[in-house]
């Protein structure tokens, strides 16, 4: 990793076109297609506990373009059926959609990699931990500060500190970025790549029934319900 910047990298899975609607599928664009069409690619960060199905699907109805889900421990996942079914939950619209995992050696990486193929389009490694692995071929370089897009030729995202649509569009003049990433303010507020400075009430709604139609752990569903409500509700309303 570079030093003093959390980094991640991604291995995007090129085989295979997307689904058509003919198909009877989702369509959607591969993330490689994303980054050559689109001037930013909008991102919805790998965070655990919370990047689940259901609040990806809720981003998706507002302007994000590709969803992470959280970090998962690739030895675990690769041994345990009990941790696949518990860490990795996905469906015919979340797509494109980039797995994270944690690694200390390729041979998990790439056997959990092997795993969730058929139903993500790409994997992601996350080196902002202490783990140590061996060189690989990297397809998106995920850097947690500033980068120049121009200084490397693989699509460059940039994340830290983007709670605002305004951020987007000013770290991609200030960088060439060909994404943005938002971690924390799109979980206070899911609708921020559709242009709202705060929650709307419509968004609201929408994790209510997004919730109940995926049968969203009441935890989960609360800690989501208070980031989103955090700049509208006292103290004493989110408990």
């Amino acid at each position: 990793c570079l030093s003093r910047i959390a980094c991640r990298v991604s291995f995007i899975m090129a085989d295979g076109d997307e689904e058509s609607e003919e198909d009877g599928e989702v369509s959607f664009k591969k993330p490689l297609e994303l980054f050559e069409q689109k001037k930013i690619v909008r991102i919805c960060a790998p965070m655990v506990r919370y990047s689940k199905l259901p609040f990806r699907t809720l981003v998706r109805r507002y302007g994000c373009d590709l969803a992470y889900t959280p970090m998962i421990v690739s030895d675990s996942f690769v041994k345990s059926v009990k941790a696949r079914d518990m860490e990795f939950t996905t469906n015919a619209g979340d797509r494109p959609l980039i797995v994270q995992f944690a690694a200390n050696n390729a041979k998990d990486f790439a056997d959990a990699a092997e795993i969730v193929a058929p139903f993500s389009d790409g994997v992601d490694l996350n080196c902002g931990c202490p783990q140590r692995m061996k060189s690989l071929e990297v397809w998106v370089l995920s850097l947690g500060g500033i980068a120049i897009q121009e200084s490397v030729l693989i699509p460059v995202v940039a994340n830290g500190d983007i709670k605002t649509e305004s951020d987007v569009i000013n770290v991609h003049e200030k960088t060439g970025v060909g994404g943005v990433m938002a971690a924390r303010g799109i979980l206070n507020n899911p609708a921020m790549f559709a242009g709202y400075q705060s929650t709307p009430l419509q968004c609201v709604t929408d994790w209510v029934d997004v919730a109940l139609s995926l049968g969203t752990p009441f935890t989960n569903f609360h800690h989501h319900l208070i980031y989103m409500l955090e700049k509208v509700t006292t103290k004493a309303g989110k408990n």
